[in-house]
């Protein structure tokens, strides 16, 4: 599925604040076991060295979401982090794809020289496969670095590319 990747507007937010909390929700993807409401969202989504919004150019349908921050600061400032959510009703359609490759190219126009990802978990095989594909480097694993939803435990594997 072709979407159109835009910088968000305030007006994004009951979609935005909706996709994030489906991954939230869903307990095996993002650290944050607490859903957002519109002002919370609002001030994270806008706190953002950039949050990227996906769009059905057909519809309208705004139907997924990435933010891109800092991974640290100082001396590891020049690296970044970013988290991507699809709506549940879109996933499966590349969208993902689509977020990650604006991101990349985000993050470069920002000045960052490395985008990282700290905490991909082991059974998320879909994300994986795409930064396999798009040329990240697998730093090892985390044993039991990332908690279920149902209070158990799954690994998570590190990643990195240089921009």
């Amino acid at each position: 599925m072709e979407v159109v990747i835009r910088k968000f507007h305030k007006n994004d937010i009951k979609d935005a604040v909706l996709i994030w909390n489906q991954v939230v929700e869903d307990g095996v993807a993002f650290p944050q076991t607490e859903s957002l409401d519109e002002n919370q969202g609002t001030v994270f989504f806008e706190e953002q060295s950039y949050t990227g919004i996906a769009q059905d150019p057909e519809t309208g349908e705004i139907c997924g979401l990435y933010i891109l921050h800092p991974n640290n600061v100082g001396r590891c400032g020049h690296i970044c982090n970013a988290s991507y959510a699809v709506k549940r009703d879109f996933r499966g359609r590349r969208i993902g794809e689509a977020l990650v490759r604006h991101c990349l190219v985000t993050a470069k126009e920002l000045d960052f020289r490395i985008l990282q990802f700290n905490a991909v978990v082991r059974s998320n095989t879909a994300a994986l496969s795409l930064y396999k594909k798009l040329g990240f480097v697998q730093l090892g694993v985390i044993p039991g670095g990332f908690r279920l939803k149902n209070g158990g435990y799954e690994d998570i594997i590190p990643h990195y590319r240089l921009l």
